[in-house]
């Protein structure tokens, strides 16, 4: 007689990052919010549902630090949503890690500059002699610092396998911490650098163009070819600073928000050529 009792394994829970981003309506918010930042009225108008049951969903997200959100400095009555992709790529390796253990992924590092630029430099050349380079444009409305720092940390990523150019509204000279920052913090020098009018590239073919201002958003012209178009809500770093010294911790911070967003973007340039 077999005396055996098969053992009752207590029945987990799902992951809570699963739980809240399962729901469609919060999964459809991620999406969106994944392609650019996006105020609250446009969410309501790309999803199809009425402005309550988005803002309660989004203070879901919220209070998850999956999203984030920012004062307009174009209109200080709206505000900007943005997707936290570190934080969500993070919750989603361990949620697949919690199902087994052969299922925590690890992104790949996005190549830098300053260690895989060479044989990135060689791979686009290759990748060039069977389509043309991927064009990016960034925008702000002084093209002296965001854009400038953006443009040199896309060129650096993508081992200059990227065409990539900034522009402003209203340009103005380069700011001095924009220089340092590149310079100390990432290696890079953009001592070269000018400022650029956004009307010299209005007739331009590009296939992303990303502005970093509200306040350029607002008047940023269409571009021909439908370009693919994303807004990264990013304060001026220089704005209500005394001087340089007070504002360089607000560049490194910055920059380095450029930095991750640049290579969430790199690895959505490269997954649109490798399917082309």
């Amino acid at each position: 007689m077999n005396n055996d009792t098969q053992q009752v394994v207590p029945r987990a829970a799902p992951p809570e990052f699963l739980q809240l981003a399962a729901h469609p309506l919060r999964w459809q918010l991620l999406a969106e919010l994944a392609r650019s930042d996006r105020k609250v009225r446009e969410l309501t108008g790309s999803i199809g549902e009425p402005q309550n049951l988005v803002s309660y969903h989004l203070g879901k997200l919220r209070d998850a630090g999956l999203v984030s959100v920012r004062r307009s400095s174009a209109d200080r009555r709206d505000a900007y949503y943005a997707v936290d992709l570190t934080r969500v790529a993070d919750l989603m390796s361990a949620t697949g890690a919690a199902l087994h253990p052969g299922l925590h992924l690890t992104a790949p590092s996005p190549p830098t500059g300053s260690t895989e630029a060479a044989p990135q430099k060689a791979a686009g050349a290759r990748n060039n002699k069977r389509r043309k380079a991927t064009k990016v444009l960034f925008l702000c409305t002084g093209n002296s610092a965001r854009s400038q720092m953006a443009e040199a940390l896309l060129r650096a990523r993508s081992g200059n396998s990227v065409d990539v150019f900034s522009a402003g509204s209203r340009p103005k000279p380069l700011h001095l911490n924009a220089v340092r920052v590149m310079q100390d913090e990432y290696g890079i020098d953009i001592t070269g650098h000018v400022s650029k009018r956004l009307d010299a590239f209005a007739d331009q073919r590009f296939d992303y163009v990303i502005s970093l201002c509200d306040r350029v958003r607002e008047v940023c012209p269409e571009f021909p070819h439908q370009p693919e178009t994303a807004h990264w809500s990013i304060p001026d770093p220089a704005a209500g600073q005394p001087d340089d010294d007070s504002s360089y911790p607000v560049f490194r911070q910055t920059a380095a928000e450029l930095d991750t967003r640049i290579g969430f973007l790199l690895a959505a340039i490269n997954n649109r050529n490798t399917a082309q």
